[in-house]
């Protein structure tokens, strides 16, 4: 067993460094080799003399989360941790909290089961509060509280309550941030590059593409293969979010993978994710309508407005509520914009619209069985019409992953 685990662990650590050197970018999550290797060693009760930290960071970060086939096994191998069937340095109440960070997926129908498990049940129902990617599992929940399961009631009270939105963060009324300005039009193809499609699976390799021939006031490190790492790496020494501006942004199709790009430099690390990013700010004269609502999707802030004013490496503060922007720490107004609707503030909060109507959905089911009225946790949608066609295009997706 330590043989195996020298050569796991020598495997991650020289993918590891091979990335860095070549890209500075983090190593591809496991694959499913690895995972299973990794879950054999996790078994073994004195695998903590191989170093257990460095086992159990890749176990609990360097998995992809939701279905994939390598958080199948992930989902499983905690299941017989939990139900008592491998006794290894894991306990079941740890394996419940690591079912958590596992958003939605395989680990939805393990931690339901648990509902019925008095030692544990609250422990799962307290991980199943967090999550909203429910789906039809929803059904097997409420079932259970019919029949009398206190930990699913309380579950159900939760999610009718909307803590699962309650417990993030709004934004701040004043949000200083760095610009990158990038003059012109910028295509989803300058973000994304059509040659380099063959990297989009592989976000943080495939970001390192945007924005790689040179224009107006970028300079990107490698002519036609790398863009401007150095001068982003600069913006950010700064110490605010970057804000992406230009003058048209999004115009094209390849707005997901050109998203994902923009993310990767300048959004926020998700917990227990590896290698994809949320949130951030982007600023144009226009914006694409398609890709604003793909950024919207991601748990970014997209906002229209007149960015004559905004250059290069300036600092600005932003203010969402009162639709200004200003000189740092000035009261001298550079732009002034309307947001299209304020329900993106509750997109944002939620970490993505998708987020959001998925997430209300819950809600309202919830809401609707303990019989109360309908929430006003939420700002109001004008166009209900998307949601739902949203939520079911979403349910769709996932039950053909699964599958």
């Amino acid at each position: 067993m330590l043989q195996r685990a020298n050569i796991l662990k020598r495997s991650i650590l020289r993918a590891v460094g091979d990335r860095y050197r070549s890209h500075q970018i983090p190593p591809l999550p496991l694959n499913v080799k690895e995972t299973t290797e990794l879950c054999n060693i996790l078994k073994y009760r004195g695998y903590h003399n191989y170093d257990e930290g460095f086992f159990m960071e890749q176990f609990k970060t360097r998995i992809v989360p939701g279905v994939d086939e390598t958080t199948l096994i992930k989902a499983n191998f905690l299941k017989e941790i939990c139900f008592n069937n491998i006794n290894c340095n894991i306990s079941n109440k740890e394996a419940i909290k690591i079912l958590g960070t596992m958003q939605g997926g395989y680990n939805v129908e393990i931690l339901t089961n648990l509902l019925d498990n008095h030692n544990l049940a609250q422990l799962a129902s307290n991980e199943l509060k967090k999550t909203t990617l429910i789906f039809d599992h929803y059904y097997d929940i409420e079932k259970k509280s019919k029949m009398g399961n206190i930990y699913a009631t309380e579950l159900i009270k939760s999610w009718a309550d909307a803590e699962w939105f309650k417990n993030n963060k709004p934004l701040n009324e004043k949000i200083s941030l760095t610009v990158f300005k990038v003059n012109g039009e910028t295509n989803t193809d300058d973000l994304s590059p059509a040659q380099d499609a063959w990297s989009r699976p592989d976000i943080p390799l495939h970001s390192l593409s945007m924005l790689k021939n040179s224009r107006s006031d970028i300079i990107p490190d490698k002519e036609s293969e790398i863009g401007p790492m150095k001068m982003i790496s600069e913006l950010k020494k700064k110490g605010n979010p970057v804000v992406y501006v230009g003058d048209v942004v999004g115009t094209g199709s390849s707005r997901k993978s050109a998203t994902n790009s923009i993310l990767w430099h300048f959004g926020k690390e998700i917990p227990y994710v590896p290698n994809k990013k949320y949130g951030g700010f982007c600023f144009g004269g226009k914006i694409a309508p398609i890709f604003f609502n793909t950024m919207e999707d991601s748990g970014a802030l997209p906002i229209e407005m007149d960015v004559d004013n905004l250059n290069m490496g300036d600092v600005i503060d932003l203010y969402p509520y009162k639709g200004i922007v200003t000189e740092h720490n000035s009261d001298k107004i550079i732009s002034r914009f309307q947001i299209k609707s304020d329900t993106i503030f509750d997109s944002v909060r939620a970490g993505g619209r998708i987020n959001l109507i998925i997430g209300k959905s819950l809600t309202n089911k919830s809401r609707e069985y303990l019989g109360l009225e309908e929430s006003n946790f939420f700002r109001r949608q004008k166009n209900k019409l998307s949601e739902n066609k949203i939520y079911k295009t979403q349910k769709f997706f996932y039950k053909k992953i699964k599958k």
